[in-house]
């Protein structure tokens, strides 16, 4: 006999909802302080349980992770999250759906999550990503997402030219390449009709915001959501910085020796953390502790000679899991990162002079092998495992 998940269908839930709504217990309400929320829905939908792994009477918590003390007013001043889209566990929920979900390719081969693996630190393993023909591939290397939400003023992709993570969201779905939903297959319209004739994303639209209309505004919050929640706190840095953090001391304390850090890892931290003139290399001028986001007025770090573009970067958190980086994914190594900062800048419109040439030349540090390598060292120790192995952002679907 089937259960009555299998049995009931989203006409036959209507009432269900309808009631919910009109006792206020639907819609974008506030997240819960708990690691999961009651949603107050008597049921999970018959195709959101044929398809997904998800409990809708029990979510996980996005909208209120307990963070350390140091991620305090001074993090929360970066964090780009605009007033009419707080993180909300109902529509992240949906937005992890829909970050998962390969149907939102033009053929049903790539969804977001292709491009941006969790064992990966949401990076891509390649160089660049395969489309969904499987015969072309991207022209730039994925990003990872841990900590996007503290990069102001909040634009994205690698030349910044979505100025939201919002307006990212989309932009992949309807990218001739990536996921093929251009305007001359109907663009977002076709996709929106795709989805309302799936058997999960009416009630899940329901679900999140109170009723089944699918928009790409609405696609867009959901996914801006789940990824703003992918919050990086759980490196040995992490743990190692929460016991001599003093928001009173001298630079926060970032240049305090780290407990249970090795010998080498914390000459990387030293190296990492002092500017050049202290004897360091001033990587953190650029990415900054302890979200290790990009800096505001970060502009481009000298990779070709006369670059016009001014890139933004990822934060460091999980780099060491990344397998090629800079925006074309050049270098396939860490210590090809650091030899470029230690000897490759190379002059141009767009570089960062104030840190990258403050003198008219490009920087060279001259660092030794050994130092070259405690700076790998350290920033192996951001790598953050509970971010790569969640449960809450992992493929929920069965199928």
């Amino acid at each position: 006999m089937q259960s009555i998940q299998k049995i009931l269908t989203f006409k036959t839930l209507a009432p269900i909802y309808a009631l919910a709504l009109s006792a206020g217990l639907l819609g974008c309400g506030g997240g819960s302080t708990s690691g999961s929320t009651s949603t107050n829905i008597l049921i999970t939908p018959a195709g959101v349980s044929e398809y997904t792994t998800l409990s809708l009477t029990s979510l996980s918590n996005y909208a209120a992770p307990v963070l350390p003390a140091y991620y305090d007013i001074t993090v929360a001043d970066l964090d780009n999250t605009p007033s009419n889209n707080a993180i909300n566990d109902k529509v992240a929920t949906l937005g992890r759906v829909l970050f998962y979900d390969k149907r939102l390719s033009i053929n049903d081969t790539i969804s977001c999550s292709s491009c941006h693996q969790q064992a990966s630190g949401f990076d891509d393993p390649r160089r660049f990503s395969v489309g969904f023909s499987g015969a072309a591939f991207t022209d730039a290397h994925a990003m990872r997402l841990g900590n996007i939400r503290y990069y102001q003023p909040g634009s994205m992709f690698w030349d910044k030219r979505a100025a939201s993570v919002e307006l990212q969201a989309s932009q992949p779905i309807q990218h001739a390449i990536e996921m093929g939903f251009v305007a001359g297959v109907g663009g977002i319209p076709a996709l929106i009709a795709k989805m309302n004739a799936s058997a999960y994303y009416p009630d899940l639209f329901t679900f999140a915001f109170g009723d089944a209309t699918i928009t790409e505004a609405r696609i867009q919050q959901a996914l801006a959501q789940f990824e703003r929640a992918m919050i990086s706190v759980n490196s040995r840095w992490d743990a190692a910085y929460a016991q001599v953090f003093n928001p009173n001391a001298n630079n926060r304390g970032l240049g305090t020796s780290l407990p249970g850090l090795t010998t080498q890892e914390d000459r990387g931290r030293q190296l990492f953390i002092a500017g050049p003139n202290n004897g360091g290399a001033g990587c953190g001028a650029c990415h900054q502790p302890p979200t290790f986001a990009l800096a505001a007025n970060s502009r481009s770090n000298g990779l070709d000679v006369g670059e016009t573009r001014i890139f933004k970067s990822p934060s460091l958190k999980n780099v060491a899991l990344s397998k090629a980086f800079m925006h074309d994914g050049r270098f396939a190594s860490l210590e090809e990162v650091v030899e470029h900062y230690n000897s490759g800048i190379k002059l141009g419109p767009a570089l960062d002079n104030n840190r990258l040439a403050p003198n008219g030349m490009p920087l060279r540090l001259n660092l030794s092998a050994d130092d070259k390598s405690a700076l790998v060292s350290f920033m192996k120790t951001l790598t953050d495992t509970t971010l790569s192995s969640d449960p809450k952002f992992s493929d929920p679907f069965k199928k």
